[in-house]
């Protein structure tokens, strides 16, 4: 086949450095928005992008051109950068050292589109570090508790 084709959609999951809350609603806007810029320019186009306080939920097409790995690292480590630059508020602000990253069936979209959005009422019910443990079990990956959480 002369041709390659790949349509593989990616639910990427990751918080903050012990989940601290530094994504508040006066950054949060922009932060996402950055972030899809950065999708974006790595021709991993965003569908969606929300989360809390202490998380992100990143919902994008993983570039052809893109090792899955690869995702993770340059959304976290150039907004990183770039959310250090918006005051003394943020100076401390890192992201954890590890990730998740789910498949997403393409007839499944608009469900974790809609999960994405509405994370600040999936929260008032649950915290961050249960809904990852459930996101989990719904992908039934194996994991040792030790390593999770950083």
């Amino acid at each position: 086949m002369p041709q390659s084709l790949v349509k593989n959609f990616i639910h990427l999951v990751f918080s903050t450095k012990h989940r601290q809350p530094f994504i508040d609603k006066t950054i949060q806007p922009e932060l996402y928005a950055y972030i899809g810029g950065i999708c974006k320019n790595h021709e991993c186009y965003p569908y969606a992008i929300g989360g809390m306080e202490d998380h992100i939920h990143i919902l994008c097409l993983l570039s052809k051109k893109m090792a899955l790995y690869q995702l993770p690292e340059v959304v976290k480590s150039n907004s990183s950068r770039w959310i250090k630059t918006k005051g003394k508020a943020y100076q401390n602000f890192y992201w954890q050292s590890g990730y998740g990253a789910f498949s997403v069936n393409p007839s499944e979209i608009e469900v974790v589109k809609s999960y994405i959005a509405n994370q600040e009422e999936h929260h008032k019910s649950r915290g961050f570090q249960d809904e990852y443990r459930a996101i989990l079990k719904k992908y039934e990956m194996e994991y040792d508790e030790r390593y999770v959480w950083d």
